[in-house]
């Protein structure tokens, strides 16, 4: 019976730590995912008013954050073969 009793007490203990591992993971994860949506918002909200007050500006970040599907996008003075 005491042997029982121990065996149980161990499993709780370490079903114990294995939630408290697992939601602190799950924690961590959503406050990685809050903070990334923060700074998407961010970053909208800065090219939104850059193409408000810049639109050609705004045009070339957008450009190098895409990138172009043209192939003379080759640096000047590079040349293929």
């Amino acid at each position: 019976m005491i042997r029982t009793l121990v065996g149980y007490s161990i499993v709780a203990v370490l079903g114990v730590v294995a939630l408290k591992l697992a939601l602190g993971l799950l924690g961590f994860a959503f406050s990685l995912m809050s903070s990334l949506l923060w700074f998407v918002v961010i970053g909208f909200v800065i090219y939104m008013v850059l193409k408000i007050i810049s639109p050609d500006t705004a045009s070339r970040i957008k450009e190098n954050i895409r990138g172009s599907d043209n192939a003379s996008d080759t640096p000047e003075g590079s040349s293929e073969s």
